[in-house]
């Protein structure tokens, strides 16, 4: 039996969180000795009654995942417990853990004093007594490699995928009177939103009647908190907020390009939501975006304001935008929930015999 520790369902969506449902739901409907456990405050009830969800413990949080889950598998004789969102229990043995990137020992600047601690103090200890390690990406699997020295072997990559509902629509001139451009960010510094802003100051320069529309929270417990107070009031620069995907998939299909100028990733999610939904998108050149984007993608030097901007003009030719969508359409082929998943169940079975 697979136990899968089900935490991340009280915790907002973000491409971690992202991963683990799709993986949970593709677990549900291919293989038959899986139980999905998690603590009392889940907030995606949805998912939860889709993946019958066995609540257990009394507490929540890290107590819950670090004292009441192991109590509650020690009842169960031990089974293999799966995480899927970079944390697990320490106190337990028989873990395979997901490490979706090392961006916390990168741009520690970008997260908050507390997360830091516990991340230094956690990750290397789950790294080191996992029985095997999963991660998004090539780059991700030598990252971990080395800052951590984890043994390759031990490391196996799991790519992210789409959404089926991620579908383009005409939602142009619906959604936003304005051509808009369109970014999907929390307010780390490593997604390099101050340079956009100034960036898309240089684009209007040239071209006047544009929008830039930010969708994503504004506040997070685990980052430190970017000073956006120089645009926040922009008329021209639009901040929409936590959404549903329902309605992000309609503001990706009405955007000129969707904007990703990110310092560091492990994968990159969103731009690949975009391409789904018929947006061509722009990308940083840096870590794994070449290696999820390959020629699908007009790349960009994060570093560089004014290379930021450039590639939002390029976009504005239409042949260039008709190019990047049909070759982002080719590119999600490549990249399937359900393959993940066996490749997955494939690696625990070797792992467990």
């Amino acid at each position: 039996m697979i136990v899968v520790n089900c935490r991340f369902l009280s915790q907002k969506i973000t491409g971690v969180q992202r991963f683990a449902i799709e993986i949970c739901k593709q677990l549900k409907s291919i293989y038959p000795n899986v139980l999905f456990v998690a603590p009392f405050d889940i907030i995606h009830p949805e998912v939860a009654e889709l993946l019958a969800i066995k609540i257990i413990g009394r507490f929540k949080g890290q107590i819950w995942e670090q004292f009441e889950l192991p109590i509650f598998l020690d009842s169960l004789n031990n089974p293999i417990l799966l995480n899927l969102t970079n944390t697990a229990p320490l106190l337990y043995n028989n873990n395979i853990v997901t490490i979706h990137d090392v961006a916390y020992l990168v741009y520690p600047n970008a997260y908050s004093k507390k997360f830091l601690l516990w991340y230094k103090f956690m990750v290397p200890k789950l790294l080191s007594k996992a029985k095997h390690v999963f991660t998004v990406s090539e780059f991700s699997k030598k990252e971990i490699n080395k800052y951590y020295s984890t043994d390759l072997k031990r490391i196996s990559v799991l790519y992210n995928a789409v959404n089926e509902e991620f579908q383009c629509h005409s939602y142009t001139g619906i959604i936003n009177e304005k051509p808009y451009f369109l970014a999907l960010s929390s307010l780390s510094e490593r997604k390099n939103l101050i340079s956009l802003f100034k960036a898309f100051n240089l684009v209007k320069e040239t071209v006047d009647n544009l929008e830039l529309l930010i969708i994503g929270d504004l506040s997070t417990n685990s980052f430190a908190q970017l000073d956006i107070s120089e645009f926040i009031n922009r008329k021209d620069i639009r901040f929409i907020g936590r959404v549903s995907d329902q309605k992000i998939i309609e503001y990706y299909s009405g955007a000129l390009a969707f904007v990703f100028p990110s310092f560091y990733e492990g994968f990159g999610i969103p731009p690949l939501e975009a391409q789904a939904c018929g947006c061509p998108v722009i990308v940083s050149k840096e870590t794994s975006l070449p290696e999820i984007f390959l020629n699908s993608a007009l790349y960009c030097n994060p570093h560089s304001i004014e290379d930021i901007a450039s590639s939002m003009l390029k976009i504005l030719n239409i042949e260039q935008r008709e190019r990047l969508i049909e070759s982002g359409n080719v590119n999600i082929k490549r990249f399937s929930w359900k393959e993940s998943t066996l490749q997955l169940l494939k690696i625990i079975e070797t792992v467990n015999s």
